[in-house]
């Protein structure tokens, strides 16, 4: 398992992400972490197969025989390589709700970043 850590540049020296978070912003389980990043794995794996066996079964020109096996062979597939299983998550703090996806964070971890100036073009509003 390969460790990913995040540094902000912060006076002229690099500090760890994490002393930036303010709040009790806990993090997700390791374990539905570790199952998303499987589930993404898998996509990438079989993505060409899963692909060529949709193509066979939305194939009108075929035979109904051919079509059905190829569906058959669909349901053989294992469940998380299908793309809909793979939850969008926070980068930082591994949250899979309040997730935008521009900057693959969540809402929170976005506000915290924000609050110390981490993120350019982005500023506390007022009015």
């Amino acid at each position: 398992m390969k460790r990913v850590n995040y540094f902000v540049v912060f006076s002229s020296r690099l500090v760890p992400l994490n002393s930036f978070i303010k709040r009790n912003a806990s993090m997700a389980k390791k374990s539905s972490i570790e199952k998303n990043k499987r589930r993404i794995r898998m996509v990438a794996s079989k993505g060409g197969r899963r692909e060529s066996l949709r193509n066979i079964i939305k194939n009108k020109n075929l035979p109904l025989e051919e079509r059905f096996a190829a569906s058959l062979k669909m349901s053989e597939e294992p469940r998380d390589s299908s793309p809909s299983r793979v939850r969008n998550r926070c980068e930082i703090t591994g949250r899979p709700r309040g997730y935008y996806r521009k900057l693959k964070m969540s809402r929170i971890a976005l506000r915290d970043l924000a609050s110390f100036g981490q993120i350019p073009g982005i500023v506390k509003s007022s009015w």
